[in-house]
């Protein structure tokens, strides 16, 4: 879940930047977190306003680098912490007046492409997929998992409709030879009974585990509990998903605590309950034709956001039991 899908490494293109930029307002300046800073096109857009600050995140080290171009132009106004953006609340913000907190949860060109993070399926070698701050890489997560966890990997963070035969012939194969990129893409290609020429055999499988090898559920989870903790009233959380499972995540997140009463742990009892958002739009932002043409990519962008309404830290959400299933699924990689 790091910054967005661009068609070319040489041109950055992040996906719904003018609709963000109108959502939260950086002309009449502040400090935002760019959660996911990625190859920068956020934050740039941001610190193009005069009175802004960034606090520009994100766990790829490799971002550093463009961060450091950045901070040669605006000097003192972009704070760049090489950190997992639900680590959002270790960040000292005593005295910053946080006006919006922004997540882009797809992957960089770059990033897909680049042959040491093994992201891809068109990647030759061996299988990693780690994002930055793992634990474990999706090499050990197929050569030693067994074939129920791995069923229950590609079937619910994947969708994967013959997840039990991929991850029987993984097993399988693997008592023979250890499993390379190239040799799961064989895998995956002669279990699937029906052929999809629209997207790739391999597509919904690699999904699943560079969920699961980042643990992009629990992360996404902890990333907006903590955002909705450090914005501070009339602030906006903004997240562009790219594919269900975590549009899902947001949408229950953002609708819960916008219609049901939520109260700061710290107010007495006898207080009047209230709402932490307020929801603006009922259904996402999508991109734009023109935009579409230009970036193929951004087609399967959404865009939601919410206001928080009032300024208390604490407040009552059940976002994780909701999903505990699948942080569940997260935790095999505890055997690892």
């Amino acid at each position: 879940m790091i910054a967005t899908i661009i068609p070319d490494v040489r041109n950055h293109y992040p996906v719904l930047l003018s609709e963000i930029i109108s959502i939260i307002t950086p002309q009449y300046g502040g400090t935002f977190i760019d959660c996911t800073f990625g190859q920068g096109g956020y934050t740039k857009k941001i610190l193009n306003f005069p009175a802004t600050k960034v606090i520009a995140l994100d766990r790829d080290s490799e971002s550093y680098k463009k961060a450091q171009e950045l901070q040669n132009s605006f000097e003192d106004r972009l704070l760049f912490k090489n950190i997992k953006f639900s680590q959002l609340n270790n960040l000292k913000l005593k005295d910053e007046n946080i006006k919006a907190v922004i997540f882009d949860l797809g992957y960089s060109l770059n990033q897909i492409k680049d042959p040491k993070k093994g992201l891809s399926f068109d990647t030759v070698g061996e299988l990693n997929m780690k994002m930055g701050m793992n634990d474990f890489s999706a090499k050990e997560a197929i050569n030693q998992l067994d074939e129920k966890e791995l069923t229950k990997i590609f079937k619910y963070f994947g969708d994967e409709l013959d997840s039990k035969r991929i991850a029987h012939n993984i097993v399988e194969d693997r008592s023979k030879r250890e499993i390379t990129t190239e040799e799961l893409v064989r895998i995956i290609e002669s279990s699937k009974r029906k052929r999809n020429y629209k997207t790739h055999s391999a597509t919904k499988v690699f999904q699943a585990l560079r969920i699961f090898v980042n643990k992009e559920i629990s992360e996404l989870i902890y990333g907006l509990i903590n955002a909705a903790k450090v914005v501070k009233k009339d602030g906006v959380i903004a997240v562009v998903t790219f594919h269900s499972l975590e549009d899902k995540i947001v949408k229950y997140f953002f609708k819960s605590l916008s219609e049901n009463k939520s109260v700061s742990r710290h107010m007495p009892k006898t207080e009047e309950k209230l709402n932490l958002f307020k929801s603006v739009i009922k259904k996402p932002i999508i991109p734009s034709d023109k935009e579409i043409r230009e970036n193929p990519p951004s087609r399967s962008a959404k865009l939601r956001y919410v206001i928080k309404k009032e300024d208390f830290f604490d407040f009552e959400t059940d976002i994780l039991n909701k999903f505990k299933h699948l942080i569940d699924i997260e935790n095999l990689s505890k055997k690892l």
